[in-house]
């Protein structure tokens, strides 16, 4: 069960990279909760073999949250009551923050953000017709407007036992600056566990947005591509890593990864390659040698020698 006595350090959803390999190592090294890719409703109500597949966790996942995406509130029933039938699942969350345009564009995601009773009854909705232990909301500041409060209340409102704050508009995408004075006047305006969420790459700066928001936690995802060890140095205490625990947590990223897809698995693994050797001398080359590697005992030889001998640079 989630609590909320102390920081919470969460696993954002990220699309292409959270996936259970990725979540499985994330967890292991100090992620208090873990959270799947974003799942289409409707995907969810016809079946997609492919979505379902996405529904898998690891056995350290616990807890671990499903979110889904939908603007449709009875499609939205009939998903949740799909997930009604797998076990595992503690929460479910809906995606209220997404900017991407094929999603806004179904109504989903931010564009929530500009109909906060729809929002409002889609959560309300999942709340009741949910067997999980907990629902809640991942939400931007506003669509093109911040109107931070007024969605923060909608979702508390509506029966959510937390939210998940990017301090970001839609409008803002993943480049404007991140108001995380906003998501410190919603902890300060609701009763429900606040989750700061945006720019959350470092130690220090997550140790500084849990000071100066008042937040219950704090959601990683891009700055955890490449950097999943944040999480082991939030849970430590501790902004020093010894390279060899970075080597280590690569390396078990890398196997799992394989244990889940075959050996197809060290092709998919070389975009997460390039983000891991980011700053490291040499990177350059690793990035060119591993483009070309398919083989999976010579692909996890190259990566164990660059990061047992290499130094970081930067």
């Amino acid at each position: 069960m989630l609590k909320f006595d102390k920081p919470l350090y969460v696993l954002a959803p990220l699309a292409g990279f959270t996936d259970l390999p990725f979540r499985q190592v994330v967890k292991k090294f100090g992620a208090d909760l873990t959270v799947s890719e974003m799942l289409s409703s409707n995907a969810l109500v016809y079946n997609s073999a492919k979505t379902f597949k996405m529904l898998e966790k690891s056995p350290n996942e616990d807890p671990y949250s499903v979110q889904i995406s939908g603007n449709d509130v009875e499609i939205v029933r009939g998903a949740v009551e799909k997930l009604n039938n797998f076990d595992g699942i503690d929460i479910i969350d809906l995606n209220c923050g997404c900017p991407v345009s094929k999603v806004v564009s179904h109504g989903s995601g931010s564009s929530l953000l500009k109909d906060l009773s729809k929002m409002g009854e889609i959560i309300k909705t999942i709340k009741e017709t949910s067997n999980k232990s907990l629902t809640s909301a991942k939400v931007r500041l506003g669509f093109n407007e911040k109107n931070h409060i007024n969605i923060a209340k909608t979702v508390e409102d509506s029966g959510a036992d937390f939210i998940a704050v990017h301090g970001r508009t839609r409008a803002g995408k993943f480049t404007s600056e991140v108001d995380y004075d906003a998501i410190k006047e919603i902890k300060e305006a609701v009763n429900i566990p606040v989750i700061a969420n945006g720019d959350i790459d470092s130690y220090d700066k997550a140790k500084w947005v849990l000071e100066h928001t008042g937040a219950d936690g704090v959601m990683i995802g891009r700055g955890a591509v490449g950097k999943p060890w944040i999480f082991h140095q939030l849970k430590t205490g501790d902004s020093n890593m010894d390279p060899l625990i970075k080597r280590d947590i690569i390396l078990e990223h890398y196997d799992a990864m394989i244990s889940s897809y075959g050996d197809r698995g060290a092709i998919v693994f070389r975009k997460t390659i390039h983000a891991y050797c980011k700053g490291y001398e040499g990177a350059s080359a690793l990035r060119l040698k591993v483009n070309t590697l398919s083989d999976v005992v010579e692909f996890r030889e190259v990566i164990n020698e660059f990061f047992t001998n290499s130094e970081l640079v930067v």
